[in-house]
């Protein structure tokens, strides 16, 4: 195993688009590997907020970004039909030059599905749809023309061009944490696990679950830059991500520490959610004084 990438973790709420595109151009200069946006219709914890479109607003991010690469954490499956997903993938992944990670998941919100019209669906079923949404998807990166018909999705004579520049695939990350359905799927198709920070606390546990996909993890960090202000920090992060899980606060040293013992229980890349929204200087702080430190 050989030495972590660190992806920004930068959902499009309370940010706003100028500062967003911002912070992943902050990202990219400090030599991030990623930034990460949500899918989500509402704001989870307050639908009152607004909130950018994710695919939308990763194609702008490609066009104001010349390295880093953009995915979600996670697309909603049930969002999209297979073949319209498939089609914003290619798109995005021409439009970036091939930096496109392609983050899936079938659905963490189950009320946000019934109120945009989604329907319910129990786990079972929401992971049958995504097993064949990656049939889909694959059929269609191909390029040549297809039919497909499953108990969810059924497509006669499909064909998806341009290809995508990354072949066979974009790398494909399953998200989620659940032994039944979601590690097995990831098991099975995944390039990547990315084990939430709800479950951050299993992630020992649960990461053979997931194997042979490659695992990354999720972790909201209050980074102390000033000793002085530790205990502001420390109270900014718990408010905003204290019932999350996962949460580490610490000066680079000791953010590093936890990090490190993810890495040796198997985490291969991580994705970081700031206190203060990635500013320009805990990005910069992270990627000088706690990245090395896992090198």
């Amino acid at each position: 195993m050989g030495d972590p990438w660190f992806g920004c973790f930068l959902p499009q709420v309370r940010i706003g688009w100028p500062r967003l595109r911002e912070r992943a151009r902050v990202a990219e200069e400090a030599g991030f590997h990623s930034v990460w946006l949500v899918d989500h219709l509402a704001t989870p914890a307050d639908p009152s907020l607004p909130i950018l479109e994710g695919w939308t607003a990763a194609a702008a991010l490609a066009e104001a970004t010349g390295r880093i690469r953009i995915g979600h954490l996670v697309t909603c499956d049930a969002f999209r039909h297979p073949t319209v997903l498939a089609k914003m993938a290619a798109t995005l992944d021409v439009i970036s030059e091939g930096r496109l990670e392609l983050g899936l998941g079938w659905g963490s919100v189950p009320e946000e599905l019934e109120r945009f019209g989604f329907g319910s669906a129990t786990a079972a079923e929401r992971a049958a749809r995504l097993a064949e949404t990656l049939d889909v998807l694959e059929l269609m990166f191909a390029g040549e023309p297809f039919e497909y018909r499953g108990r969810y999705v059924t497509c006669a004579a499909a064909v998806g061009r341009p290809r995508p520049v990354q072949q066979p695939r974009p790398p494909l990350h399953l998200g989620g944490a659940g032994r039944r359905h979601t590690l097995p799927l990831a098991a099975a198709r995944a390039d990547w696990w990315n084990c939430p920070s709800y479950a951050a606390d299993r992630f020992a546990l649960l990461r053979p679950k997931a194997s042979p996909a490659r695992a990354s993890i999720q972790r909201p960090v209050g980074l102390v830059t000033d000793p002085d202000r530790r205990d502001e920090v420390d109270a900014e992060a718990r408010r905003r991500f204290g019932t999350w899980g996962g949460l580490v606060v610490g000066t680079p040293e000791e953010v590093a520490a936890v990090l490190a013992a993810d890495h040796a229980a198997g985490a291969e890349g991580f994705v970081l959610q700031f206190h203060d929204f990635g500013s320009p200087r805990s990005l910069e702080v992270f990627a000088t004084e706690v990245a090395p430190r896992l090198r």
